[in-house]
C-alpha cells in the first residue's frame, strides 16, 4: 500500500502541477480578454460580444483549479487556533476528518455539478453559441480533484507519509 500511495503522489503531484499551471494560464487569458473588451469598447467605440461569457467560463476554471490545488497542498484558508493546542495525534485526527469533510464536499460538488450541467444543457451560452452545461464543467472538474486530493491526503495519512511540498514525500 505505501509504494501504491508513494508511486499515486507521484501522478497527483503532477495533476497538481499542471492544473496549476492551467489556472495561472487562465488568469492571464482572462486578463487579456477584458483588456481587450475594455480596449475595443472604449479606444474602438464597438464591442466583443463573446468576451464577457468567456471571462466568466474561464474565471470559474481557474477558480476551483486553484482551490483544489490549495487543498491538496495544505495552503488553502483554514483555522488553525484550535489545533495549535491540541496533541499531535489529535491534530491527525482532526485534520482527516477535515480531508473527509472537504472530500465530501467534493463529491457534492461533482454531483449537483452534473445535476446542473444537465439540467442547463439545452440552453446556449448567449455570445458563445455553446451548451450552458459548460458554465458548470469547472464545478464538476473541482469536485472530482478535490475527492482525488482529499482520499490521498487521507491515505497519505493512515501509512505515515505527509508531503513538505509538490512531490516531496517524509516520514510522519
Amino acid at each position: 500500500m505505501r509504494d501504491f500511495l508513494i508511486a499515486a503522489e507521484r501522478l497527483t503531484s503532477r495533476l497538481a502541477t499542471a492544473a496549476l499551471y492551467l489556472a495561472g494560464a487562465g488568469l492571464v487569458l482572462m486578463t487579456l480578454i477584458v483588456f481587450a473588451q475594455v480596449f475595443v469598447r472604449y479606444v474602438l467605440n464597438n464591442s466583443l460580444h463573446w468576451a464577457e461569457p468567456s471571462a466568466v467560463l474561464i474565471m470559474g476554471w481557474f477558480i476551483f483549479l486553484g482551490a483544489a490545488v490549495g487543498i491538496r497542498e495544505g495552503t488553502h484558508l483554514s483555522f488553525d487556533v484550535l489545533l495549535m493546542v491540541m496533541p499531535a495525534w489529535l491534530q491527525g485526527i482532526m485534520h482527516t476528518i477535515s480531508d473527509i469533510a472537504i472530500g465530501g464536499f467534493g463529491i457534492g460538488m461533482t454531483l449537483y455539478g452534473w445535476s446542473l450541467a444537465a439540467k442547463a444543457s439545452s440552453n446556449v451560452i448567449p455570445g458563445l453559441g455553446v451548451s450552458r452545461a459548460f458554465d458548470f464543467a469547472p464545478i464538476i472538474g473541482g469536485g472530482i480533484l478535490l475527492v482525488l486530493f482529499a482520499l490521498e491526503r487521507v491515505l497519505r495519512r493512515l501509512v505515515g507519509l505527509r508531503t513538505l511540498r509538490f512531490g516531496d514525500l517524509v516520514e510522519e
